[in-house]
């Protein structure tokens, strides 16, 4: 019999784990582990260590300064990708709490998940992907965050488990746990239905714009729309060994999803497009002909990986207002010579 006084937090944990979660849960003692094997913790599980590292992570931080939809908005309440990030692992969480999941692997990786898109939002990674020979691809970079670039080039070493999800979080991806499926849609839903809310405050849309089915089918509002796709993914995964939607609700999710592209997204990308695509490709070869101008950690790379590879390791990094500084500073003069004097 188990001395439970004699077992460490984690222990406990990971006990609970096994009578509570679902026996298609990724339990945390069944992890694959790491690249590099740690001692565990004695108050957390792996998967809670891989959610602390990860917020307390510099790119994390910088989240909060990179754009979603709207490029660098003047209001203070619309979406960035940090707030993006905390409405996915909200509603991951609720997904993985409904289907007996293990919740802290979803935080985990909801957390991670756009850890390395670029300023600029979509339009920075598709610039950035035209640029690039090796491409660039906004989830793979991801995983170059917390596997080269966090921590001085060591990485984050985070379990095998969080590193797919995040991999494969995108639309077309394939993830290897429940917990990664269920982020994979927490995204969707989370990005479609914020950033209507945010469209209809920048005014670019009204409620009586949204597809009718649609909304008829998910509700009128953010919230009804949001608990009709997680009471609707309980209703098709409760007790299953995977993690989906039923045909009738993702097909409304995916016409709002269309209609933003229409009406919102490729919109606000021809506004940004131009001046975002000539910051990024003109620092882009500034960097690639002076890479001794890149900051001291980016340098440290340039031992390990080409100069491409880093010179978009540094730009995705960056935010959106620290993109516009650094254009400003290489190419915008601060005085100008008139006659010999200034």
């Amino acid at each position: 019999m188990i001395d439970r006084g004699k077992m460490t937090v984690r222990e406990r944990v990971c006990e609970n784990e096994n009578r509570i979660l679902s026996p298609y849960a990724k339990k945390s003692a069944e992890t694959a582990g790491r690249a590099r094997e740690e001692a565990p913790c004695s108050f957390r599980t792996e998967f809670q260590r891989d959610r602390d590292r990860i917020i307390y992570s510099n790119s994390f931080k910088r989240l909060k300064n990179k754009t979603q939809v709207f490029f660098a908005p003047e209001g203070d309440h619309y979406i960035t990708r940090l707030t993006h990030t905390f409405d996915v692992s909200q509603i991951a969480r609720s997904i993985s709490r409904s289907l007996a999941l293990n919740e802290d692997l979803a935080e985990a990786i909801a957390l991670g998940h756009d850890l390395g898109h670029t300023p600029f939002g979509h339009v920075g990674e598709k610039v950035l992907n035209k640029l690039s020979s090796h491409g660039f691809m906004h989830n793979e970079q991801s995983v170059r965050v917390v596997d080269v670039i966090e921590k001085g080039g060591r990485g984050l070493n985070l379990t095998q488990e969080v590193r797919d999800g995040i991999l494969e979080h995108k639309s077309s991806g394939k993830p290897a746990t429940l917990e990664g499926m269920a982020v994979s849609l927490a995204d969707r839903i989370a990005y479609i239905n914020h950033d209507i809310e945010d469209a209809i405050r920048a005014g670019l849309l009204t409620e009586e714009d949204l597809p009718k089915a649609a909304v008829e089918r998910l509700g009128k509002r953010t919230k009804e729309r949001i608990n009709t796709a997680i009471a609707d993914i309980y209703e098709n995964s409760y007790g299953k060994p995977y993690v989906c939607m039923s045909d009738e609700v993702m097909d409304a999710t995916n016409e709002l999803r269309t209609f933003m592209f229409a009406r919102v997204y490729d919109y606000s990308n021809v506004i940004i497009q131009e001046r975002a695509e000539r910051m990024l490709t003109q620092m882009f070869e500034y960097f690639m002909q002076h890479t001794d101008k890149l900051p001291t950690p980016y340098l440290m790379l340039l031992d390990s990986w080409d100069k491409e590879r880093v010179v978009c390791d540094y730009l995705s990094g960056m935010t959106d207002r620290y993109a516009i500084s650094v254009f400003e500073n290489i190419f915008i003069p601060s005085t100008f010579s008139i006659g010999g004097r200034t």
